[in-house]
């Protein structure tokens, strides 16, 4: 036996099995949306892990292809490592439930999310984000919950929650929002330049939609929830606060964090710890747990300066951004590349074009998307932070700031029919203080206006910031944080967009949700720190994209054949397109409605390949003037060949106006010669005449 819950969410029903399945974990549910089925669990150890100063907390999003009837494909029938869009759905389902365990919990949980089957118009991914929420809240793993998330789509200037895959298709908006019962805990949002208010309205129309969830949550966790489990805390006792504070006295702790230098901070903290670990050598608990205690006298610090004093640790005004600084053009011979700067943040972006042939294709659950025009990815190498590591790959982290990248530049793209290239941005950090994946958004609009790329408009990211106090009234948004400002406040707010409106939102947040209020003051923060970096750094860098690609980019000339005529194009097993590519030395794709790409880098080769195609797919009339190559002869004449797979013939009595006995006397194999047509002979063949070409 086992426990049925069920409500209607945007015209479909929503099913929640409890002690189906899964029975031995701390919580499990097997939820279905539509005919979506998504299997959630929460599991936690029994006790905390040794030597660790944060919640290791795991989300895990397993997407199995037999839910959407696939078998993988390559030579390993299996599923491989998770799909980027795999590992977004893992950062988005943790961003909102991390800030609701209890801060001193250090027992090892992990949120298993097996997708079993899928219904296009019902997404699969916020099924997990509702399921890992229920799982925990049943759980007997402390956690302040519930909250609920919601998908909006906007169609024709109407909000559409939770979207169909119809309905996505045509969406100006793909916004997610977490919500508790109270507050907005998360929002993640790609946009076709929504302005700044509609987003506000699509954000709180969502959180509306959140709280009918919870209150269905609610009714679960009656039943079904068991009683939270005791745990050991691992909160720094209170006697060492006051030990430290004897030492470390807390104008000393200010002029400690009080600089824009990162490593001038970083040293300062080094000596302190030192101090201190020298003071407690004796006492083996407290020295356990002495990192935590002064990462947290650290941030007591900071808040309290930033929130009661008004004072930044590098002295900036709440509002004001670091120096900033832009140029294009510093990597030769690539594409197109741009630096961005601000404060110790540097970011180069190096733009990449390609034929079409060379989007990446999508092996996965989204039967809507399989395969990608512009890829953005982001590298964070340890130097950029004066750390030393060996590099291991794109971690969650580097695959989350890329998407982020990619989501605030794809409204701007021109179409394939514009600009028919494959694109892709790489922005490698350089230096890191705070909001790299902002600074790759202003880096890679200017490196793609560099490139040649006829983007729309120029895009600017920028990131906001909070402190609050004891009152949901007591709070301070910060424009452009900085990493220390990341580290001990309360929300990193990323917003991305044109003059014209919002590309991307990323919002996190370590405490328990924003109210309206900060919401609004913190896009109105980066509204007006994106239109200052759009004006006064951006545009006068590069103030619009470049009119054509650059010399060492390919160029692509595009023509239109009869659909009826791929065949003919391509020949037997490709022949005669690979024999024109091996000519010729460009890229040819074809798609199947006739629209044929020639890419290359030489012009004159780029425009021999067009005519030998424009050749092969056009019918021979008489009166027709043509060259052609002598591939064979015979004693009644000699065949040419005037594109791979289309040859016509000559005969000996049209070769000259003089008689001849041979035709080796006048031509041998290999000669190019002019000929012109003249239709049709006895017996309906097309017939070629080289002495008639001058009349």
């Amino acid at each position: 036996m086992y426990k049925k819950f069920e409500m209607e969410l945007a015209g479909r029903t929503l099913r929640v099995d409890v002690d189906r399945v899964a029975k031995q974990a701390n919580g499990a549910v097997l939820m279905h949306y539509g005919d979506t089925t998504v299997l959630c669990t929460a599991t936690a150890s029994e006790k905390p892990r040794e030597g660790i100063d944060f919640f290791p907390l795991s989300v895990e999003y397993n997407e199995r292809l037999y839910s959407v009837g696939k078998i993988p494909g390559g030579f390993n029938k299996r599923e491989g490592k998770a799909s980027e869009n795999a590992i977004l759905t893992c950062r988005v389902i943790d961003r909102p439930m991390r800030p609701l365990f209890p801060k001193d919990y250090r027992n090892d949980v992990t949120l298993e999310n097996l997708v079993l089957s899928v219904d296009q118009d019902c997404s699969p991914e916020l099924t997990a984000m509702l399921g890992a929420a229920i799982a925990t809240c049943i759980s007997d793993i402390p956690f302040d919950g519930p909250i609920s998330t919601t998908q909006v789509g906007l169609v024709n200037g109407e909000f559409v929650f939770n979207p169909t895959a119809e309905q996505k298709e045509v969406s100006d908006l793909a916004l997610t929002v977490a919500s508790t019962k109270e507050k907005v805990i998360m929002i993640e949002a790609g946009a076709n330049e929504v302005p700044e208010q509609q987003m506000i309205e699509a954000i709180f129309a969502a959180h509306e939609v959140n709280q009918k969830v919870i209150a269905f949550i609610e009714t679960i966790v009656e039943e079904c929830g068991k009683p939270k489990h005791e745990y050991e805390s691992c909160a720094v006792p209170e006697e060492l606060f006051a030990a430290i504070k004897e030492i470390v006295p807390p104008q000393a702790m200010e002029e400690a964090v009080f600089t824009d230098e990162k490593q001038v901070r970083e040293e300062n903290i080094r000596q302190i710890t030192e101090k201190l670990e020298e003071a407690f050598a004796d006492n083996e608990e407290w020295l356990a747990v002495l990192g935590e205690a002064v990462y947290q006298y650290q941030k007591k610090t900071v808040r309290k300066m930033i929130l009661k004093d008004h004072k930044r640790p590098d002295g900036r005004a709440i509002d004001q951004i670091r120096p900033l600084a832009a140029e294009i053009d510093l990597i030769p011979r690539v594409h197109g590349s741009a630096m961005f700067t601000r404060g110790q943040t540097q970011i180069c972006t190096v733009t990449t074009l390609a034929p079409l042939a060379e989007a990446q294709r999508l092996d996965g659950l989204d039967e809507s998307e399989t395969s990608k025009r512009y890829m953005h990815h982001y590298n964070f190498p340890s130097y950029s932070v004066g750390e030393t590591r060996p590099s291991r790959g794109p971690g969650r982290r580097e695959i989350g700031h890329g998407a982020l990248a990619e989501r605030a530049l794809v409204p701007v793209l021109p179409s394939e029919a514009e600009f028919p290239y494959a694109i892709r941005t790489v922005s490698e950090t350089f230096e890191s203080n705070g909001s790299t994946s902002q600074a790759s958004i202003c880096a890679s609009s200017m490196s793609l206006m560099a490139a040649g790329v006829p983007i729309k408009s120029a895009v600017a990211g920028i990131s906001a910031g909070l402190v609050t106090g004891e009152t949901d009234d007591d709070y301070l948004v910060l424009t452009d944080i900085q990493g220390l400002e990341d580290f001990f406040g309360d929300m990193d707010f990323k917003v991305a967009g044109t003059h014209k409106g919002i590309t991307a939102i990323q919002m996190d947040i370590k405490i328990h949700g924003l109210t309206r209020p900060i919401i609004e003051e913190a896009i109105a923060a980066t509204k007006k720190a994106r239109t200052y970096i759009l004006d006064e750094v951006m545009s006068k860098t590069i103030a619009e994209p470049r009119p054509e690609v650059g010399p060492y980019a390919p160029k692509i000339i595009q023509m239109q054949i009869d659909p009826q005529k791929i065949g003919d194009v391509v020949g037997q097993r490709g022949k005669t397109i690979n024999a024109i590519i091996e000519q010729t030395g460009v890229k040819i794709d074809i798609t199947d409605d006739g629209a044929v790409s020639i890419c290359g880098t030489d012009a004159d080769n780029m425009q021999k390949a067009q005519r030998l195609i424009h050749i092969i797919v056009t019918d021979f009339e008489a009166g027709q003037v043509l060259e052609g190559k002598v591939v064979s002869i015979k004693e009644f004449g000699a065949f040419l060949e005037f594109a791979p797979g289309k040859e016509g013939m000559v005969h000996i009595s049209k070769i000259s106006k003089e008689r001849i006995n041979h035709v080796e006397d006048v031509l041998t194999l290999g000669d190019v010669v002019k000929v012109v047509c003249l239709g049709k002979d006895k017996m309906g063949r097309m017939s070629f005449s080289m002495k008639d070409v001058a009349e």
